[in-house]
């Protein structure tokens, strides 16, 4: 039940670009190779913010669903979801916040941070409040303990682990727990129950974490433990209760190096994009046609590469020894921007060729994006459930 799971989603903002695809799907293509992943659209998040336009939902979420595909992400390694085929959320979601104080949703960095930036829209709704708390419950009822976020996402894991103790504390003591914790070791044989008593004693006593950490480890691995008693032990392990939600860890990634068009940060709303399947032609056009330094106004004119959008590009896809021919040449003036350009050019197209591929399978076969969409969501689902069946026990509502 606590074995190592990786969880991601993003809004489905329609078709991905590169910004994207350096910045989460590499790394997610990555993580399926040593962790059970389950990557999702948040399609119900869409709605906080952009509820007055939900048409575009149902295609954007195709369409980024088909760009994971392409980009490597495997649905044989992953479990890939959408939010709202797993209603789960919605209820876990709701008791979280019969207990989550107001103040912990008020004080999130990104709260009025997004009312400023969106000030043409009116965000003073409670699902808008809210979202750090659905937030919370899309991960806590995977009881995933490892979350791929940026360094600004870091707030939103600590606030999911608060409402997860918080959560722990008060409806994790079951009754007679004690004596329930100690028949549980008994089960697991008597060398390993007494490995793991004296584990727990030189934890809970003298606060020793590496024996927390090689009393959980032990936990894993004891086979002859069902999961009521493993959820039993490790609460019991930390000196508390049953522990019901697992408090999940950021899993911090490097932030995207991939810029826009303009030397911007590469996004739809600046007009800066590479889509993930553009075609070799528009590729080429958009890189031929960006901005450079604007000192080299003239051929002959020499520049600056720090100065230009197009080295940021050379600094992600070019070899040192191209990178060294750009400040050379373009410092001396012995080269011009367009032959500048074509290495990028021809490092992108050559990125994007296989993708565009694997692309052509799902976008030719609907039906089979629509498989792979129903058949994780029912995984998920499953996994939902079953916390959701020790959740509702834990709060007297069965």
């Amino acid at each position: 039940m606590y074995a190592e799971k990786v969880l991601s989603g993003m809004r489905p903002t329609g078709r991905m670009h590169l910004g994207h695809y350096h910045g989460a799907l590499v790394n997610w293509v990555r993580l399926q190779e040593n962790y059970p992943c389950l990557f999702f659209v948040a399609d119900w998040h869409a709605l906080t913010t952009s509820y007055d336009d939900t048409g575009t939902i149902a295609d954007s979420t195709r369409e980024m669903v088909i760009d994971w595909l392409a980009a490597g992400v495997d649905p044989a390694k992953s479990t890939i979801f959408v939010q709202s085929k797993v209603p789960e959320h919605a209820e876990l979601t709701l008791l979280l916040g019969m207990v989550t104080p107001l103040a912990w949703l008020e004080r999130v960095p990104t709260y009025k941070d997004q009312i400023e930036k969106l000030s043409h829209k009116d965000l003073g709704t409670y699902g808008f409040l809210g979202y750090p708390l659905m937030q919370a419950a899309d991960i806590l009822i995977y009881r995933a303990d490892k979350v791929p976020v940026g360094e600004d996402q870091v707030p939103h894991i600590e606030m999911t682990r608060e409402i997860a103790r918080r959560f722990n504390h008060l409806f994790g003591r079951e009754p007679g727990f004690e004596d329930k914790a100690r028949e549980s070791v008994k089960k697991m044989g008597g060398k390993l129950g007494k490995r793991f008593d004296e584990l727990r004693k030189r934890f809970t006593e003298k606060g020793d974490t590496d024996a927390l950490a090689e009393g959980q480890a032990l936990l894993h691995e004891a086979g002859s433990l069902s999961n009521l008693d493993r959820e039993r032990l490790f609460g019991y392990l930390e000196g508390s209760g049953k522990l019901i939600l697992v408090e999940p860890g950021a899993l911090l990634t490097e932030a995207s190096r991939m810029p826009g068009l303009d030397g911007q940060k590469m996004s739809k709303s600046y007009g800066n994009t590479i889509a993930l399947r553009d075609d070799p032609e528009t590729i080429t056009k958009k890189i031929r046609t960006m901005q450079t330094d604007p000192q080299r106004a003239r051929r002959t004119d020499p520049g600056d590469p720090e100065k230009c959008p197009v080295w940021q590009f050379h600094q992600i896809y070019s070899t040192g020894e191209v990178k060294d021919w750009v400040q050379q040449g373009c410092r001396s003036a012995g080269i011009g921007c367009l032959e500048c350009k074509q290495p990028v050019i021809e490092a992108v197209l050559k990125e994007q060729a296989p993708i565009r591929e694997r692309a052509l399978r799902f976008q030719e076969d609907p039906a089979l994006v629509d498989h792979i969409i129903d058949e994780g969501s029912a995984k998920a689902r499953a996994l939902a459930q079953d916390t959701m069946r020790d959740v509702r026990a834990s709060m007297g509502l069965v």
